[in-house]
């Protein structure tokens, strides 16, 4: 579990307090659990989420830098690293100015009971590909997860993702942000969704994106007010590293900033704290607070 000192209650606005729009069938009660060995190191998750919400957090007293980020932990869609790629990046912002909002989007349906969860995590984890030869590594997520339910789940989540950059936007002046200055920091399915909003945000674009291992075009133009676009992936997280090498050279093939970081090692999941060691993969967050920078967004 994350280390954090325990901070003060934190802001929670509902994204649809008057109902959500179409979602996913056959989901709820909402809980929380510890992550299973597929998700790396012991964590809080979230599963069976039907309320989507923002969580706030703002920095110190005195140190805020006008610069709102939306954060998107993964979780293949069925469940959300709500620590690891939530609550510690979320913390790890604040304290160097930004007001960042955790994002909790809607997910598919789980099992209810915590054991048969377990055990449809259990099937799910025996039938993950093992070494993956090049030549056969996935380029879309389509081969890579090949679930037709995955279509419309990551629709929902988009639609959730672009009602939170709405209410951030909407409420700016509230929270001590500039409503141009908001960008949005996605883990695996929530780098899908961060790319799917930076491709069509239907509506103005985010100053930035960050995609870590995980997002893509899907084949789209990227549009040619495109936000700049920071990636990272490992490359031994061999369902995904040539997903994301897609997506940077989509940007960059349409004249749009972009910048790949790809670790040899780190796998898929190393979030914040990670499965990392003492591995240069670790370092992925200093290299965000670089580029952040290097963008005006500091």
């Amino acid at each position: 579990m994350s280390n954090h000192p325990p901070q003060q209650q934190q802001q929670v606005i509902r994204l649809w307090p008057d109902g959500a729009p179409a979602g996913l069938p056959g989901v709820g009660p909402e809980s929380s659990f510890g992550s299973p060995p597929i998700f790396g190191p012991a964590s809080s998750m979230l599963r069976n989420v039907s309320e989507p919400t923002l969580t706030v957090f703002a920095p110190p007293a005195g140190t805020a830098n006008g610069v709102g980020v939306i954060v998107c932990p993964g979780g293949a869609w069925r469940v959300l690293a709500w620590e690891s790629e939530g609550i510690d990046l979320a913390r790890w912002l604040a304290a160097r100015g930004y007001t960042a909002f955790l994002l909790k989007y809607r997910l598919r349906a789980t099992p209810p009971d915590p054991a048969e969860f377990a055990l449809a995590m259990g099937k799910m984890a025996a039938g993950m590909p093992g070494v993956i030869p090049d030549a056969s590594a996935p380029r879309t997520m389509a081969e890579a997860m090949p679930d037709a339910a995955i279509v419309r789940a990551r629709e929902v989540a988009a639609d959730d993702g672009r009602r939170a950059i709405g209410i951030v936007r909407e409420r700016a002046a509230e929270w001590g942000v500039q409503a141009e200055r908001i960008g949005m920091i996605g883990f695996s399915a929530g780098a899908f969704l961060t790319a799917d909003i930076a491709v069509d945000p239907r509506a103005a674009p985010l100053a930035f994106v960050a995609a870590l291992y995980g997002g893509e075009t899907r084949g789209r133009a990227v549009p040619a007010d495109a936000p700049p676009l920071f990636a990272a992936v490992a490359q031994d997280d061999r369902l995904l590293f040539r997903i994301v090498e897609g997506l940077y050279a989509d940007w960059s093939g349409a004249d749009r900033p972009a910048e790949l970081h790809i670790f040899q090692r780190g796998g898929h999941g190393f979030g914040m704290a990670g499965r990392t060691g003492g591995l240069p993969v670790r370092r992925w967050s200093e290299l965000l607070g670089d580029w952040l920078a290097s963008e005006g967004f500091a």
